[in-house]
């Protein structure tokens, strides 16, 4: 071997091992710059509860839309196979079910805390909820785990897919050993909302639910 493919192949093999150092914190580093940068946000997504072995049809696939201005403004949408909207306008959580036309109103507060919607909706400091660690590459995406540091939740762990420093997927273990996936699609960074469109308009005859 020439002195020359002798640098060239150790320059290669240098390069590599950077690299492989580089995507293994990638998940991480995209995930950090993601929550840092998107100050709000909007898009479609679809969710799917896995089926466990030997118990039958899957449940059927939900989708619908998404919007949200940090901190703890939201508009959580479902179109399929039911009507139901998940609304925080940074103080109150009102969970609109059109079918039954009720609607349960809940404080923010810390409920967010150490949920899925702390990834998305909740302040930057995410680190003080979650212990964040890197989960590999799969189905073309960098994944993040994310597990609640605080007992006081029904998920076990949350699995954050990033391609291109935004979320393409959500994997939610709950407690009961439960797993649903998220999926978004048209996700848009930084568009302009106003604060005015997260104010959630009581529905003319609905049941009011305080809790």
């Amino acid at each position: 071997m020439t002195l020359k493919l002798k640098i060239f192949g150790a320059a290669l093999a240098v390069a590599s091992t950077a690299f492989a150092g580089a995507a293994q914190a990638s998940a991480l580093d995209q995930f950090k710059a993601f929550v840092a940068d998107t100050k709000s946000a909007r898009g479609d997504f679809t969710q799917q509860q896995l089926r466990k072995t030997g118990t039958g049809k899957a449940p059927p696939v939900s989708s619908g839309t998404f919007v949200f201005a940090r901190p703890g403004k939201f508009i959580w949408t479902y179109t399929k196979p039911y009507d139901q909207v998940l609304q925080a306008d940074g103080e109150h959580l009102y969970i609109y079910d059109k079918d039954l036309n009720q609607v349960t109103v809940r404080k923010l507060g810390n409920a967010l805390g150490s949920s899925p919607a702390a990834i998305l909706f909740g302040s930057n400091d995410l680190e003080k909820n979650f212990t964040l660690s890197e989960a590999g590459t799969r189905d073309g995406l960098e994944w993040l785990n994310a597990v609640p540091k605080s007992k006081d939740t029904s998920f076990e762990q949350i699995g954050i897919g990033l391609r291109d420093g935004i979320p393409q997927a959500m994997e939610l273990k709950d407690t009961f050993g439960q797993t649903s996936i998220l999926k978004f699609h048209n996700f848009q960074r930084n568009p302009p909302l106003s604060p005015q469109q997260f104010k959630f308009e009581i529905p003319k005859g609905a049941d009011v639910l305080n809790q």
